[in-house]
Formats: C-alpha cells, sequence, structure tokens
C-alpha cells in the first residue's frame, strides 16, 4: 500500500486536469451543490440512507464471478468478473443516481435533468425520479434515440421527458450541452445528474464517490474466492465512471494493475474513434480540463465507437491524471474486438453483456493468453446487453 490518495484538491484539479470551467450563471449553482455534497459525506444519516437504497432497491453487493469455461478456452489467465449488469436497471449508472437524487432532495429540488448517450444513465436517472417522486427531462443525441429506441420507451414508461437533441453530431456531447443550457435556465429548482467523472467539480469526484462501491465490494470480494487480490483491474472508458468507480479503491494498491480500455472504434489509425486517452490531447469541455479528440484548431472532432456509451470525445479528469502519472495504462479495442468479445460470453458463459463492457472484455481476451495460469484478470461487467440486441443483430444481418 502507498500514501494515502487525496485527490481532488478542493478547486477539483487532478495534477493539471479537472477544475470548473463554467460561465458565471453556475458558479453559484456549483459552490450550493459542492457544499451540500461536502455536509453529505460527514452526515451518517446521508451515508446510511444511501447504502440502504444500494443494498434493498439495487440488489448490492453485485456478485464477483469466475468465468471458468472462457479462462479455460484463452489458456492463460483467470477471468473474473464483476457483475454490475445484476444491477436494478440493468448496469452501474444506478449507484452514481440513487447517490445524486438523493442529494437533490436534500438540496429541495424538485426537478432533476440528465444526458444519455446509451440510454442507461438516462433510464436509471428515471428509475430514480419515479422511486423518489421527482420531474424528470433527459436530453439525448436524436443519433442515440434511433439506435436505442427501447431505452427511450423505457424512460417514457418511468414518467420522463426525453428530448431529443438534433444539434452536432447527435450524440453524448451535443445532449450534454443541452442539458447544461437547461441547468442554467432553471437552476433554482433543478437538479443536474451527470452521468459520469466528467463535466465541473464536484462532479467528477462525487460520481467517483457514489461509483465506488464497485471497487470497495470486489476488495473485500476477491479475497474471499481466491485469498488475494486481483493482478489486474480491467475497465471500460467513455467517460469513464464505471472505470473509476472499480479503480478508485485499488489505486492505494500498487501491486494491481489498473487498465482502462476505450473505443478504438474502426481502428485508432483510420480517425473514426472514441480514444480520447489514446489519441488525444489536453483541453477543455464540459466544464473541466482532460485530454479531448480535437483537430489543429481545438474544434472537438466527431466520435465513432459502435457502444453509444463509449462515443465521446473526452473522458473524466481523473483518468487524465492515472494515465500522465502511470498508475493506469488506457488501450484501445476496435468495434470488431468488441464484437467477438460479446459473443464469446454469450456463448460460453450464458451472459450477455454490454457493448460497452464488451470492450473491456475483448482486451482482457487478448491479455489473459500472455498470462501465466496462476494471474487473475477482474473485469468490471458495466452492464447488460439487452439495449444492443438490434446493433449486435443488424451486423449480424438480422433484421427485427
Amino acid at each position: 500500500m502507498s500514501s494515502p490518495y487525496n485527490l481532488p484538491d478542493a478547486q477539483g484539479h487532478f495534477g493539471p486536469y479537472g477544475g470548473s470551467f463554467v460561465s458565471e450563471t453556475l458558479v453559484a449553482a456549483l459552490a450550493e451543490l459542492n457544499q451540500a455534497y461536502a455536509a453529505a459525506q460527514q452526515d451518517p444519516a446521508f451515508q446510511a440512507e444511501f447504502a440502504y437504497e444500494l443494498k434493498h432497491y439495487v440488489g448490492r453487493p453485485s456478485p464477483v464471478f469466475h468465468a471458468k469455461r472462457w479462462s479455460e478456452i484463452l489458456g492463460g489467465a483467470q477471468i473474473y468478473l464483476k457483475r454490475e449488469d445484476l444491477n436494478h436497471t440493468g448496469a452501474h449508472k444506478v449507484n452514481n443516481c440513487i447517490g445524486q437524487a438523493l442529494l437533490a432532495r436534500r438540496m429541495g429540488k424538485p426537478r432533476i435533468i440528465a444526458e444519455t448517450g446509451a440510454g442507461q444513465h438516462g433510464v436509471a436517472s428515471a428509475t430514480v425520479a419515479a422511486r423518489y417522486g421527482m420531474e424528470c427531462v433527459v436530453y439525448m443525441g436524436s443519433e442515440d434515440v434511433k439506435r436505442q429506441a427501447q431505452n427511450v420507451y423505457r424512460m417514457k414508461l418511468l414518467g420522463a421527458s426525453v428530448v431529443p437533441v438534433e444539434s452536432g453530431s447527435k450524440t453524448l456531447k451535443d445532449a450534454l450541452n443541452e442539458a447544461m443550457r437547461d441547468w442554467v435556465t432553471n437552476v433554482e429548482n433543478t437538479f443536474y445528474i451527470i452521468g459520469t467523472v466528467a463535466g465541473p467539480h464536484p462532479y467528477p469526484m462525487m460520481v467517483r464517490d457514489f461509483q465506488s462501491v464497485i471497487g470497495t465490494e470486489a476488495l473485500v470480494q476477491m479475497p474471499e474466492m481466491i485469498g488475494r487480490q486481483p493482478d489486474y483491474v480491467i475497465a471500460a472508458v467513455g467517460g469513464g465512471s464505471n472505470a473509476m468507480g472499480i479503480f478508485y479503491p485499488y489505486i492505494p494498491h500498487e501491486d494491481v494493475k489498473l487498465i482502462g480500455v476505450e473505443a478504438a472504434g474502426d481502428g485508432l489509425e483510420t480517425g473514426r474513434h472514441a480514444a480520447s486517452l489514446s489519441a488525444g490531447k489536453p483541453g477543455v469541455l464540459h466544464g473541466n480540463r482532460t485530454y479531448l479528440l480535437q483537430d489543429a484548431n481545438g474544434q472537438i472532432t466527431e466520435t465513432h465507437s459502435i457502444s453509444a456509451g463509449l462515443d465521446y470525445p473526452g473522458v473524466g479528469p481523473e483518468h487524465a491524471w492515472l494515465k500522465d502519472t502511470g498508475r493506469a495504462q488506457y488501450v484501445g479495442i476496435t468495434d470488431e474486438e468488441a464484437l467477438d468479445a460479446f459473443h464469446k460470453l454469450c456463448r460460453l458463459e450464458g451472459i450477455i453483456p454490454a457493448l460497452e463492457s464488451s470492450h473491456a472484455l475483448a482486451y482482457a481476451a487478448k491479455l489473459a493468453p500472455t498470462l501465466p495460469k496462476d494471474k487473475v484478470l477482474l473485469v468490471n461487467l458495466s452492464g447488460r446487453g439487452d439495449k444492443d440486441m438490434h446493433t449486435v443483430a443488424e451486423k449480424s444481418g438480422i433484421k427485427f
């Protein structure tokens, strides 16, 4: 174990990354949020309610599963899966949404807004809004509305309004822009639930903290299962909340290697990808400084991934810091590699993973055969693949 890790600083910086780059209209709202979150962190009643909801509503702790058949066929290291796909709503997103909804209620904000790409964060936000009797508006790029029609209907069933965003690339970053605009206008009665570890301070810290239940559980579960911690922890990275959730508690365990897996799309060399840590440069987007995919003039470039949830041109600032310090390593996996891992897990373990999670699985499948049989990889299986049926079927030439 190394010295305690205590980032971000009071201004929300992780080294040169993070911070709060926002219009004056949001400065007071963020200060109010920061203050409310700091108080909630110190309040045993808030923490107890959060823990209660995670257990009785979400169904935590999520189990760790040994993918024995897949490990045997790969013929190297053993692969274990942290089963976030078994949470209520089918992904890790709900952990954070419950935390932020409880905070919104504590702050007296009856209306919540959210942005969503794959639709999982939108569904989780709509779910908690229904659970706590709040109004909910979800912004979603119109491209993603088409890709994720089933999740759009789920949000409406849960009582949320879904606003398709027609600007820009009509994906996650555009939905985020619109949600920010709404928040500026309605800051008095509205709480903005950001779904990833990005945005202005305190969001990257707050989302990480709410998601860190994943890694905190794994720290206890792995020794129970194998008598020690894993050699590698592997997670998909879009904005990076599922990865931060499992990485954060492991940061002080320096003998555990952390690997974040980005969407290499059609291949890093093609320019059609969403791998900001592998191919980006530092810049400012959505209120924080981090690695971004941008052109020579600093304009944000269009991204591509088969997975709507990884289709984002930035990444959480803490990941940028972990990359620069070498504490975590970041790699790319193409659409094809992710699809292959998706099919393998279905056939070999009877688990249908989300396309986001399939990127992490694909890297584990590459790494495992290069390692001895006594090495252990823990993969964060961040969500289930029901939402991706249309996309995968289309790739296989099947029309519903």
